[in-house]
């Protein structure tokens, strides 16, 4: 368990569910029409998605500069979901 840890596959195991999550997210929304669509749940999922790879990078030793870009994609991940939901609640 140690070494799954420290070598970061633990991340790559979590992104497995969250791949998992998705599909069957998108599935139930496409049968039901309820919930997020495709897009908002890729949005709501982005920014947890960098932010794991971010600690993948630093798991896996990776110097500043990637786990820095880690967290810039997941800073954008998440203004992409704020300006989603915003627009949303506007429209409601």
């Amino acid at each position: 368990m140690a070494e799954l840890f420290a070598s970061g596959r633990i991340v790559d195991c979590i992104l497995g569910f969250m791949l998992l999550e998705w599909v069957v997210l998108a599935v139930l929304h496409h049968r039901s029409n309820r919930g997020l669509n495709p897009v908002e749940l890729t949005a709501s999922l982005s920014a947890g998605l960098a932010l794991l790879l971010a600690l993948r990078a630093a798991l896996a030793g990776s110097g500043w500069p990637g786990i820095a870009a880690w967290l810039s994609a997941s800073l954008a991940a998440h203004l992409w979901d704020l300006r989603i939901r915003w627009t949303a609640a506007r429209t409601r």
